[in-house]
């Protein structure tokens, strides 16, 4: 009786504590709930649970397979090194295959699948993301913001590290024991977790389409300096700019039929390595004429109409965020991301920075939107030949890229693709799938001749979709995914981000449509 007495008296004093804790969370989550950053740390509370029951019949269900096994006699069913690791099995990808306790052999064909890069490999591909060719346009955005803009080439690289290294904070969480571990795999997948449980879908949609503008605007960018290298090479050959593309684009037509970059990939380093030589040749060429440099001209005032122009320009050539959790979930050492980010950067920030400033000392105010159009036409006929060549083979890199993203959106998605799959059953493309791969390759082209004006769409670009992709969705999805994490400053760094990006963006796109409007009317070609 007495005991029955003391159980009750425990279990009332249990459940006052119980309500005040639960009255105490409800108002601070309220609160919070309010503001928008509820509702997702809710979803993947729940997603832990039932990533808990998941691991749990795991569990259960590998021991009735060793179990049955030794029953059988079957060998290796009761190796533990089927069970290490296990606990995170549904969560992070460290667990053994679905097979592994049944064949051994199955774990070592995956990892030859999918082989991990070293961080100096990462930092090769992010270093030729944010060194190709777009820093071409570099010198004309010192034109019109002087001093300012060598300021915003090392403000962007250090805000789009930053951000880079927020977006993959994004792809982890903590577990039950208070271990890191990775929840998401892509970009899409932190934006749809942004937007859970309400519109689930969301914003992995804007993220592609973001992605998409992106890729195809960058195909353009190729065919449109493609054009303009090869007109101021051969100035005196009758054969206009317009034309060049169209010449450029029918060497383009094979990425049509692309089914994988493997052949395309055995180029990279050959054209990096192009690219670095054309760089050195014009600082080179810059040094030789260092007695004339006009630092006089070199302003603290900036042009307010074009300097926006000069903003997106920067920020496009930096871009990187598309890819960052793709290539830090294939690292080796996905630790080793940060000080990656960081030195490829730094690199980034100070290479860039003196290719610009040099390449505008020497020409001034005659700098023009491709530097190499100013180097002499001996030189430059080299030069651009080289360049047309690597924008001839990068091109296939973004095309590619843009064709996954289109036909897994619309033709691969499961019940949900709005058109069948463009890719038989025995693997071959349809002619139909291949019809509209001509036609994204033709559409480059259309938009090439059309606007043919390369910094203003680099500024248009990376004002739009670059600002967007590298400033204001990473800090958003920072503070919705871990506001509770965060302290004061990384939120003051994530709001500032987002204001001064959102402001950049906006500006530098209507200073670029603006732009391009004048340039259509008083028909000017560059």
């Amino acid at each position: 009786m007495a005991t029955l007495i003391r159980g009750k008296i425990s279990n009332k004093l249990s459940n006052a504590a119980t309500a005040v804790s639960n009255k105490s969370t409800a108002k601070v989550s309220g609160m919070f709930a309010r503001m928008g950053f509820q509702a997702a740390t809710d979803e993947e509370a729940l997603g832990f649970a039932s990533c808990d029951d998941l691991d749990y019949d795991h569990r259960q269900g590998m021991q009735m397979d060793i179990l049955s096994s030794d029953e059988i006699g079957g060998e290796g069913g009761g190796d533990s090194g089927g069970l290490e690791g296990d606990s995170h099995y549904q969560r992070d990808g460290t667990g053994p295959p679905l097979s592994a306790s049944k064949d051994g052999g199955s774990n070592n064909e995956l990892s030859e699948v999918k082989p991990k890069i070293t961080a100096w490999e990462a930092g090769w591909n992010v270093t030729n993301a944010i060194q190709g060719m777009f820093v071409l346009g570099l010198p004309y955005a010192i034109l019109h913001g002087g001093y300012l803009g060598l300021f915003l080439i090392i403000f962007a690289a250090v805000v789009c590290c930053y951000t880079g290294k927020i977006l993959i904070a994004c792809l982890y969480e903590e577990d039950e024991d208070g271990q890191l571990v990775r929840v998401r795999d892509s970009y899409v997948d932190i934006a749809n977790a942004c937007c859970a449980p309400r519109f689930p879908t969301l914003g992995g949609h804007v993220v592609n389409v973001a992605q998409i503008i992106e890729l195809v605007m960058t195909c353009i960018l190729y065919v449109v300096v493609s054009g303009n290298l090869m007109y101021n090479s051969f100035p005196s050959m009758p054969i206009s700019q317009k034309s060049w593309a169209i010449i450029a684009t029918a060497a383009l037509l094979p990425c049509a039929f692309l089914k994988n970059l493997k052949a395309v990939s055995k180029f990279s380093l050959l054209c990096t390595l192009a690219h670095f030589v054309i760089n050195v040749l014009v600082i080179a060429y810059c040094l030789s004429r260092a007695r004339d440099w006009a630092w006089d001209k070199v302003k603290f005032y900036i042009d307010v109409k074009k300097f926006p122009i000069s903003i997106g320009i920067i920020v496009f050539s930096y871009t990187s965020q598309i890819f960052l959790p793709s290539l830090e979930g294939n690292m080796q050492k996905p630790s080793e991301f940060h000080c990656m980010m960081k030195w490829t950067h730094i690199a980034a920030c100070i290479l860039k920075g003196l290719f610009a400033l040099v390449a505008y000392l020497t020409w001034a105010d005659e700098t023009k939107e491709v530097i190499t159009d100013n180097l002499p036409s001996t030189i430059r006929a080299v030069v651009n030949i080289f360049l047309v060549a690597k924008a001839l083979l990068s091109y296939p890199l973004p095309f590619f890229a843009a064709v996954e993203v289109l036909e897994k959106t619309f033709f691969q998605d499961g019940g949900r693709a709005f058109f069948p799959d463009c890719y038989g059953g025995d693997g071959r493309l349809k002619s139909w799938g291949l019809t509209l791969r001509c036609i994204l390759v033709v559409f480059t082209l259309l938009m090439a001749i059309y606007v043919p004006h390369f910094a203003l769409l680099m500024g248009l670009t990376g004002s739009l979709t670059g600002a967007g992709l590298c400033f204001l969705l990473p800090s958003i999805f920072h503070l919705k995914l871990l506001w509770r994490k965060l302290q004061w400053h990384q939120v003051f760094f994530d709001v500032s981000i987002f204001v001064i990006g959102g402001i950049c963006s906006i500006s530098g796109f209507i200073h670029s449509m603006e732009g391009l409007i004048e340039a259509f009317k008083y028909n000017i070609e560059e």
